[in-house]
């Protein structure tokens, strides 16, 4: 499981989505854009717009669905973990 932010996906704010997949998470961001719309949230408004958009297009959208996907596939710095030190192999002698 990944969390994106709503800003990495081109929103104005800083919740984490978490899914499975990408999908899972765009998904999750239009709802949170939806909700945020519907209570009056403006700052929401524009990301909320072009969300639309790619849910009407989603042929001239497949650019940020493919950098979406690529990001959700890149390693989490959370997940990272320090490159263990290996001592090198004695040589025979």
């Amino acid at each position: 499981m990944k969390t994106m932010t709503c800003k990495q996906l081109g929103g104005p704010c800083e919740l984490g989505h978490s899914g499975d997949s990408a999908d899972e998470i765009i998904k999750a961001q239009d709802k949170h854009l939806r909700a945020a719309v519907k209570a009056g949230d403006e700052s929401h408004q524009e990301a909320r717009q072009e969300m639309k958009f790619r849910w009407l297009h989603p042929k001239r959208s497949m650019g940020w669905y493919n950098d979406t996907k690529a990001a959700f596939a890149r390693p989490s710095r959370e997940l990272k973990r320090p490159a263990l030190t290996r001592r090198p192999r004695a040589r025979p002698h």
